[in-house]
């Protein structure tokens, strides 16, 4: 079976932007040209990796866990080829919204002052999960653990992080010093698509209140600082996130969330297992 890079190139291509003419555009080939190629790959494999309609294209369940692989592939490729022309590259951390919240700086200074030689970067991913999968990053720092699909992740249980609510600084409740789950479930809570560690599961089936669904952080934030509804958070988010008219009270009487290290089975970056080993050591004990 003989599968070249420009084969791999092509379905990633086609995946992402899900046009031939999207992805023609994207690897600078015309649209036969790379018709052509995704039509040799999937020759050489005997399998259908994308179905073509007059409207649209998708791909086959065996297109995308191979289009999951090629971004690995490619990104491990392009990687070495940058390594071999300026040096080892820096190790890449993501988090979804809000990284460890008061932690963070302090885990990141005592790594660069112990391991100077091994610069970290961080990266804020709408989907950490899927940045891991296709290589795109070394780690992630999570709160809830996405689907691994055909790369098996180790994941580290790191600490408990207490939930709190977040609400618009002119609702009665935010003169409380903390409020209960009772106390809002007669609102509409708002729930972000990128960042949710809390659903409507959270209050009793009889007592669920109204939700609506943001696509990231920042409207999560506006709508709440409106006064068009109230969230519930995880505590870290009053340290990445002050925002005007928001205030964050303790919300008493559920559980907390745990925070995550997750990383690839096999490692994308040599310093992997080693930052996992700092971040066990420095971050609180939380029983976990």
């Amino acid at each position: 079976m003989n599968v070249e890079l420009r084969h791999l190139r092509a379905l990633a291509a086609i995946g992402d932007e899900g046009t031939i003419t999207g992805a023609a555009d994207v690897l600078r080939l015309s649209q036969p040209a790379l018709s052509r190629t995704l039509d040799q790959l999937e020759r050489r494999l005997g399998t259908t990796l994308v179905e073509r309609t007059t409207r649209r294209l998708a791909l086959t369940p065996e297109g995308r866990r191979l289009w999951e692989h090629a971004h690995r592939i490619l990104s491990q490729v392009d990687q070495a080829l940058a390594e071999a022309a300026t040096g080892p590259r820096p190790l890449r951390i993501g988090f979804a919204w809000a990284a460890l919240g008061p932690y963070t700086v302090g885990l990141l200074r005592e790594w660069r002052r112990e391991r100077p030689d091994v610069p970290v970067e961080v990266h804020r991913l709408d989907d950490p999960g899927a940045a891991l999968r296709r290589g795109k990053i070394d780690a992630a720092f999570l709160r809830t653990l996405p689907e691994s699909g055909d790369l098996p992740l180790s994941v580290l249980p790191l600490y408990r992080e207490p939930r709190i609510a977040a609400l618009c600084e002119d609702d009665p409740l935010a003169a409380r010093e903390e409020v209960a789950p009772a106390d809002l479930a007669d609102r509409t809570v708002v729930l972000c698509a990128s960042a949710a560690t809390t659903s409507t599961a959270l209050w009793p089936q009889e007592r669920r209140p109204a939700s609506l669904t943001v696509a990231n952080v920042e409207e999560w934030l506006t709508v709440i600082a409106t006064g068009e509804a109230v969230g519930v958070t995880a505590e870290a988010t009053r340290y990445s996130h002050p925002y005007p008219g928001v205030r964050y009270l303790p919300l008493t009487g559920v559980p907390p969330v745990t925070v995550h290290f997750l990383s690839p089975r096999a490692p994308t970056h040599p310093q992997t297992e080693a930052f996992r080993a700092h971040a066990r050591r420095v971050l609180p004990a939380t029983g976990i």
